[in-house]
C-alpha cells in the first residue's frame, strides 16, 4: 500500500482505500454505522466475514477501512484510551475526545498508519459522528462513506437522509446503501452489519435481520 523508493526517500501516501464499504449516519440522539464484510488484499477475498464495525466503549463504536493489523491496533489503543479517562475522571470520554485522540495517533504515525474510521456515539452532547482519515484529519458529519464503494452507498444515503427518520428506518437505509455498493463495487461484498448506538448502548445486528 505505500512505497519508498531508495533515491528520493520520498513516502507516498495511498490515494484511496482498495477494498470496502463503510458508512455513518447521524440522527437527533442516535447514529447507525454499516459496513460490508469483505475483506481483500489485491484481488484476492482474504475473508467473507472481516468484522468491521468495532465497540470501542459502551457509548461508542467505530468503523474501520484500510490495512487490517494496523487498525486491529488503533482500536485496542482507544478502548485503553477511554478505560483510562474514565477511570481517572469518572466520566466516559466524549466522542469528540476520543476522535481526536485517533487523529493524534494518526498524525504522529503517518504515512505508517493506513487506517481510515468512521467514529460514531452519543455522549452528554448528543449524538455525533466523525470521519478520520490516515492523515489525521477529522471531520463533523451527518452522513458519509469510506472505501471503494464510497460512490455508491453516499449516492444513496444522500438522496433519502432526513434527520426526522426512526430508528428502524435509518437502519434500513443503511443496510441499501451497503449493498448497493456491493452490488456494484468488486472490493466489497459478502453481505452487511450494521450498528445502532443510542443512549441504551450499542446494538450490532446482521442486514439479514433489518426487515
Amino acid at each position: 500500500m505505500f512505497s519508498c523508493e531508495q533515491e528520493s526517500k520520498t513516502l507516498e501516501f495511498p490515494k484511496k482505500l482498495k477494498g470496502t464499504t463503510t458508512i455513518g449516519i447521524a440522527f437527533r440522539d442516535f447514529v447507525v454505522l454499516g459496513a460490508d464484510r469483505r475483506a481483500t488484499s489485491g484481488y484476492y477475498i482474504a475473508s467473507r466475514y472481516a468484522q468491521k464495525i468495532l465497540v470501542i466503549d459502551r457509548h461508542v463504536a467505530a468503523t474501520i477501512a484500510g490495512v487490517v493489523g494496523d487498525a486491529q491496533q488503533l482500536v485496542e489503543r482507544l478502548k485503553l484510551e477511554a478505560r483510562l479517562y474514565e477511570s481517572s475522571t469518572g466520566m466516559p470520554i466524549s466522542v469528540a475526545a476520543l476522535a481526536n485522540v485517533v487523529s493524534n495517533i494518526l498524525f504522529g504515525y503517518r504515512p505508517f498508519l493506513a487506517v481510515q474510521m468512521l467514529l460514531g456515539g452519543v455522549d452528554s452532547s448528543g449524538a455525533s459522528l466523525y470521519s478520520i482519515d490516515w492523515l489525521g484529519t477529522v471531520t463533523k458529519e451527518k452522513y458519509t462513506a469510506t472505501g471503494s464503494g464510497y460512490s455508491f452507498a453516499i449516492s444513496l444515503v444522500e438522496s433519502q437522509y432526513s434527520e426526522d427518520l426512526s430508528k428502524d428506518e435509518a437502519l434500513k437505509l443503511a443496510v441499501r446503501a451497503i449493498r448497493a455498493a456491493t452490488q456494484r463495487d468488486p472490493g466489497s461484498g459478502e453481505g452487511v452489519d450494521v450498528a445502532l448506538i443510542s443512549s441504551e448502548g450499542i446494538k450490532i445486528m446482521k442486514g439479514e435481520d433489518i426487515i
